[in-house]
């Protein structure tokens, strides 16, 4: 070992050595399930209105940020990061009438800008600037949606990170708002229809609007021009206070549609209804909420093509005839295939469809009656997305992104059958230095799960590469390959990227979700360590050279995994996390997460959720890797108090046997996700500086 290094390991020593974490209080809580009494001693961590609760986190935020700021190249991270993502990002644009609407980031922007030209080869002029917003750049632009005939949009925003958006409404001939201000927006779309839209929006909250639990989902329709408190109530159902209702309406607005759903009773599925313009009433296409999933990809004439899930796995498209309404007369467009459907949308009098071939994208073009006209060719072995438009539309946009494949934008003649390339990013980055391969490894009971690495080439196999191992693993969420620049300083210091695409999600359909939800979650938990124990066995890296990664649902993933088996590796970033299993319910819209978890108001579901939640599996006496936990104040979907109750327990049970350090990293005015570019990079440079530290590695 060099002096560097030497050095290194006994600064790293002589912190952790030292380190005192804050004393956490703790009161006398014990909650009784189905028997079973459950002490919950930090239940005040839960009030995030609490002097106490601010005290505390201040307390933590020092100890971990003064960690922090002793590694000696945080800084030198940081610039590096800096640099490769300093470049143009544009999004695919959106034609509305005369004028192409995209999205533009110069490089460092804290939010990207809006912008329209007229004709693809126009003049940019700004629609929007977010940026101007706020003097942190925490207020996102989370909506615009045009009007049909282009003359008015529906604005959303989020301030700080928050899931809570307020509505407003843009004259696009002046680009002035309106006087219009639609507040408690939330799981909202903004379907226009004529003089006005549809949107969905809860009750303004009891007490905190942070954790307060989110219910009676209501439908309203607001017409341009006047107050919230005259919009008209479309639909709500306070009998059942936890379902979801969102409108929408099809291209030609003749229909608008109703989609509601119950995940909060364990239903993975939704019913679906509609009604014609000037109706008053709407007619169920599928009555009753199941296990089975539908939604609308157009209309043709009074006929609609819907999607589904139901008696196809892999879902399947079919032509719906409110004539003839029984499943029985439904007419099969595009049957099941062996692989997943991905995406389906119309454009130009076509349908275009994506499907996932083991993790990676096939795009087709069929006409309207499902006949099959050609593939779209793609660059390589990566991610598409877009393909949606108008019906008139002579081209449609789509985007292609691998992880050495920069997101490239590309224009869809639809007559010539031909892409070109419409924008190319800016990066400095040369595609032929790294390697991307997949691999398939065998979990614990034999299934074989796809895995994707990245690395730079010449690589040497010697057990030494520092190592992120990245899952999710949950509500039929695919992980794709996808170019992120912030890996690229990582890749270029000798690491290796692994991203594992576990069960619970959606890269071989519902078969594969269901194989990792509820009473199978151990499945997710099973992969993720057998991806760990790959790695380490074909000697891309060690246990002293590996991290795990993952936030939100794969927050809890790494909780999970780090009880289960702290010998894996070196380094845990539970991100986000939903850590207390037995109460994630209580918050916000948390019930939502029922579907996939389970409730702990189930007797069999509380044996399950119990035996794995993070917060109640710590274990004492237990040798825990270095573990940073992140989480955010404004973070109102997975509430920070599960990262508090969790960081508190494991410092508490785990400090004097753990000889690495256990923090937690609470982000200010942001949220679920970083809340603009410059907290983002932060972040992520605070992942590798600890990463490398508690590795006894350097950074060049």
């Amino acid at each position: 070992m060099n002096k560097s290094l030497i050095f290194l390991a006994f600064v790293s020593a002589t912190v952790h050595a030292q380190m005192q974490y804050p004393t956490t209080r703790k009161v006398d809580h014990v909650d009784e399930y189905h028997s079973v009494k459950v002490a919950d001693p930090y239940r005040w961590l839960e009030d995030d209105r609490s002097a106490e609760t601010a005290a505390w986190v201040a307390e933590q935020n020092k100890i971990s940020f003064g960690y922090l700021e002793k590694i000696p190249y945080r800084g030198l991270i940081k610039q590096q990061l800096e640099k490769v993502y300093n470049y143009p990002k544009y999004s695919a644009p959106r034609r509305k009438g005369e004028y192409f609407y995209f999205y533009k980031n110069d490089g460092l922007q804290n939010q990207s800008v809006l912008y329209r030209q007229k004709g693809a080869n126009g003049t940019p002029e700004i629609v929007l600037d977010p940026n101007k917003l706020s003097t942190d750049g925490t207020t996102r632009l989370t909506v615009f949606n045009l009007s049909k005939n282009g003359n008015f949009a529906v604005c959303g925003f989020s301030k700080g990170g928050s899931d809570w958006q307020e509505y407003q409404i843009m004259d696009m001939k002046t680009l002035k708002m309106l006087d219009d201000r639609l507040e408690w927006v939330k799981v909202s779309g903004a379907a226009w229809q004529g003089d006005g839209f549809y949107y969905s929006r809860y009750p303004k909250p009891e007490g905190s609007a942070l954790a307060a639990k989110n219910e009676n989902h209501q439908v309203f329709f607001h017409k341009v021009g006047t107050p919230q408190s005259a919009d008209e109530l479309v639909y709500e159902d306070p009998a059942n206070p936890q379902r979801f209702h969102i409108a929408y309406v099809s291209e030609d607005e003749r229909f608008s549609f109703l989609t509601i759903s119950d995940r909060g009773k364990g239903k993975d599925g939704n019913a679906l209804f509609f009604r014609e313009k000037g109706q008053k009433d709407f007619r169920p296409i599928v009555a009753e909420i199941s296990d089975y999933q539908f939604s609308i990809v157009d209309n043709i004439g009074n006929k609609f093509l819907l999607r589904t899930n139901k008696n196809a796995k892999n879902d399947r498209v079919v032509l719906y005839d409110p004539a003839t309404p029984d499943e029985k007369n439904w007419k099969a467009i595009l049957p099941e295939k062996p692989e997943p459907l991905q995406g389906a949308s119309t454009a130009g009098g076509k349908l275009f469809v994506t499907y996932l071939k083991d993790v990676t994208t096939r795009a087709y073009v069929y006409d309207l009656n499902g006949k099959l006209e050609n593939e779209v060719p793609l660059p390589g072995l990566g991610s598409a997305g877009g393909f949606g438009g108008e019906r008139e539309d002579k081209s449609v946009f789509y985007t292609f992104s691998s992880f050495n494949y920069p997101p490239t934008i590309f224009s869809y003649d639809i007559a010539s059958r031909k892409s070109t390339i419409f924008r190319n990013p800016e990066v400095a980055f040369k595609p032929t230095d790294y390697e991307t391969k997949q691999v398939f490894y065998t979990s614990k009971d034999g299934t074989k799960v796809p895995m994707f690495l990245v690395y730079k080439k010449g690589l040497k196999l010697d057990g030494a590469n520092p190592t992120i191992l990245y899952g999710y693993g949950g509500f039929n969420i695919s992980l794709t390959a996808s170019f992120s620049p912030l890996l690229i300083p990582f890749l270029d210091n000798g690491g290796v990227y692994a991203q594992a695409n576990l069960r619970g999600g959606a890269e071989y359909g519902d078969k594969w979700h269901e194989a990792g939800m509820r009473l199978q979650k151990q499945n997710v938990f099973d992969d993720f360590i057998a991806a760990g124990e790959y790695l380490i066995a074909q000697k891309y890296t060690s246990k002293e050279r590996l991290a795990l990664r993952g936030g939100s649902n794969g927050g809890l993933l790494v909780g999970t995994v780090i009880n289960q088996r702290p010998d894996l590796c070196k380094v845990a970033f539970p991100q986000v996390g939903v850590m207390d299993m037995l109460r994630f319910h209580k918050f916000t819209i948390g019930w939502n997460w029922i579907a996939d978890y389970g409730s702990s108001d189930n007797a069999e579901d509380f044996k399950n959720l119990y035996a794995y939640s993070p917060l109640h599996n710590i274990k004492e006496g237990v040798n825990y890797p270095a573990t940073m936990v992140t989480t955010a104040d404004h973070d109102d979907r997975v509430v920070p108090a599960h990262s508090f109750k969790y960081i508190a327990t494991l410092q508490e049970k785990a400090a004097k046997s753990t000889k690495n350090p256990l923090l937690i990293r609470v982000d200010v005015n942001s949220g679920h996700g970083a809340s603009n570019t410059a907290k983002s990079l932060e972040q992520t440079a605070d992942i590798y500086a600890f990463m490398f530290y508690n590795m006894g590695l350097t950074w060049k």
